[in-house]
Order: structure tokens, then sequence, then C-alpha cells
């Protein structure tokens, strides 16, 4: 019986620390930085072992309405692939805690892409938004008034 209930305990334990910084789970400590993955299956983040949040960040539109946990000093790089038709807004982020870096050059029509290095503790969310349907190509032409918005929420600590 007292065994049963140390690993209940030590189940439980398990779990909260996992669930940690923003409800995003932390890798093991035998998990490569490689081996992290968003929603996309593109890696997106390299733990710290101290604090359990990722010294680096990558998002993609696939991360829509997650929260991950950014170590300060971190690197956070976002990638949203638009088209022409149906371009997406460029990322807004809320509050100070996140310092605009060079994010390269938006190479396709439509695409948005922001990076950032974490330079306070806090939190930030992260916003653009896109046409839901292809804006017509002539006056007239059919169109509709959704919006597809993205939001990630960022902690940084």
């Amino acid at each position: 019986m007292r065994r049963t209930t140390s690993r209940a305990l030590a189940a439980t334990a398990l779990l909260l620390l996992l669930a940690g910084c923003g409800g995003e789970s932390a890798p093991s400590a035998s998990t490569r930085p490689s081996d992290t993955t968003s929603a996309s299956g593109k890696p997106s983040a390299t733990p710290s072992r101290s604090t359990g949040c990722a010294d680096q960040v990558r998002l993609t539109s696939a991360d829509a309405g997650k929260t991950v946990c950014l170590k300060r000093g971190g690197e956070l790089r976002l990638t949203l692939d638009g088209t022409k038709s149906r371009p997406w807004e460029p990322v807004r982020a809320s509050g100070h805690a996140l310092t605009a870096i060079n994010a390269g050059i938006v190479l396709q029509p439509g695409d948005a892409t922001a990076a950032y290095r974490a330079a306070a503790t806090g939190t930030v969310h992260l916003t653009s938004s896109r046409p839901l349907c292809a804006q017509p190509s002539s006056p007239g032409g059919v169109s509709c008034k959704g919006i597809q918005e993205f939001l990630v929420t960022v902690r940084i600590g």
C-alpha cells in the first residue's frame, strides 16, 4: 500500500513539474533539443535545464493558441507562411519583455516573420491575422469578411 501511494505521489509530482511554465511540458533530461517539436513537426525549442523554459523557440501558424516559455536572454523566431492573396499582417508584440532582432528576409509575398530576444521577465502576446478567403482579383468580385487570427502567449522566465 505504501509503495503504491509513493508511486502515485511521484507521478503527480512529475506531472506538476512537467506542467511547468504555461502548460507546455518541458522535455525530460534525456530528451535531446532536436527531439522537441511543434505541432507542425518542426523543431521548436531548446529547453534550459535550470528553468524549464526554452533557450530558443521556433513558431509557425500551427502553434496558434499555444503558450510557450522562453528563458530570459533566449531567442524566439516566428514564420507565418501566407500567400499573395491571403497575406499575414506584420507580427505585433504586446509589452516590453521581448526585444526585436533581425528576422532575416521574407522571401514569399504574404509571409510574415519576426524574431525576438527575451529581454526581461514577463508575458507577451504575439499576434497577427490574415483574410480567411482570397481577396477578389477584380473590383466587385466575391469575397468573404472572415479573418484567421494568430495569437501565441510567451512567458519569459
